[in-house]
């Protein structure tokens, strides 16, 4: 079983910066493909980010490319989210997810928030105006 746990959420004002990070247990971290979700008040979970087990590959939704970046430590078993240019349409909960390895290509990267396994408790991120 893998925990994850993720910290750096907080109040931040429109245009400022946070990076959340999502510790993992467990020796297989560098063989998992890992994501970042969030959910909204009143609002579905969404897809916002994933990345490789490697780190060289990432995928973004629209909403947050060229703001966002994710990135990882396979050294540290930790991933994070850099948030740049924060907008009040990022409040939410963020989860970040861990897929283990199925034997896909190493560039494999997940969207599909079904298909992970392992999900963190979430860290609240607020963006005042």
């Amino acid at each position: 079983q893998v925990q994850l746990v993720e910290s750096g959420g907080g109040l931040v004002q429109a245009g400022g910066s946070l990076r959340l990070s999502c510790a993992a247990s467990g020796r297989a971290f560098s063989t998992y493909v890992m994501g970042w979700f969030r959910q909204a008040p009143g609002k579905e979970r969404e897809f916002v980010g994933c990345i490789n087990w490697s780190g060289d590959v990432t995928y973004y939704t629209d909403s947050v490319k060229g703001r966002f970046t994710i990135s990882r430590d396979n050294a540290k078993n930790t991933v994070y989210l850099q948030m740049n240019s924060l907008k009040r349409e990022d409040t939410a909960v963020y989860y970040c997810a861990a897929e283990k390895d199925r034997g896909w290509s190493p560039r494999f990267v997940q969207v599909y928030q079904h298909e992970y396994d392992y999900w963190g408790q979430g860290t609240q991120v607020a963006v005042s105006s």
